[in-house]
């Protein structure tokens, strides 16, 4: 745990001695912050959902790019052979530098919490939605963050790790629609539903969590971030 605590911290400085962290940052704040107006502009509705959901779809161009020099910069400075030769396991070199993204995650999503303080302070929102929303986008984000430090254990150019984890994230997106274009035959089309990134996160925008949600989420991070291991793994033999 000691070496995962030591990649991570060293991560999160590599961020904001860098102007990605702040960059990305101010853009979904940017972002975000309009779809919050725009919302309550249009609905007069003293809720998230309008946020919440523009804001997923924002993560998943974002996170990628966040991810893209974890493991792909190592890779073409040659500091990776370096890391791995290190008394350091691969396990412990992905989960350090997952953690590190993931705390700029958290923290971009802690300066969002002013939209929920006006609204409880100018009305009288429902905090179920308003609760399970943020922590169904806090998973999502998590899993978006896995795939693309995944992608950047693919490639030592950060540009294609972050355009394939882009792509690969869509794909997961869009597979529920894929889903419709089945009708005839059930078993596939249910499938497909299930393996859609974006479904799961609709019930929790609603107030609901669902176990069977929060378990696809946890599973696609694990799944990803073992991937992403033995993707390190195979260059200790090239």
């Amino acid at each position: 745990m000691r070496n995962v605590l030591a990649i991570a911290g060293k991560e999160l400085n590599s961020y904001f001695t860098s102007p990605m962290a702040y960059v990305i940052t101010a853009v979904f704040l940017a972002m975000s912050g309009l779809f919050f107006a725009q919302d309550l502009n249009i609905s007069q509705i003293a809720r998230l959902q309008g946020f919440l959901g523009a804001s997923s779809f924002l993560l998943l161009l974002l996170s990628p790019i966040l991810t893209m020099r974890l493991l792909a910069e190592e890779q073409k400075l040659g500091t990776l052979e370096l890391l791995l030769t290190a008394p350091v396991r691969d396990h412990e070199v992905v989960l350090g530098k997952y953690l590190a993204a993931l705390g700029i995650l958290l923290g971009m999503l802690a300066l969002t919490l002013y939209y929920p303080l006006l609204l409880i302070l100018f009305a009288q929102p429902d905090y179920g939605p308003m609760l399970s929303g943020y922590f169904g986008l806090l998973l999502l984000g998590a899993a978006f963050l896995s795939v693309g430090l995944f992608a950047s254990s693919l490639s030592s150019n950060q540009i294609v790790a972050a355009v394939l984890g882009i792509g690969i994230l869509i794909l997961l997106w869009v597979m529920g629609t894929a889903g419709n274009l089945a009708p005839n035959l059930p078993l596939v089309k249910t499938v497909l539903e299930y393996l859609a990134i974006s479904s799961h996160f609709s019930d929790m925008l609603r107030g609901v969590i669902d176990t069977k949600d929060v378990v696809y989420y946890l599973s696609v991070i694990a799944v990803a971030l073992f991937f992403s291991t033995r993707s390190l793994e195979t260059r200790r033999w090239r």
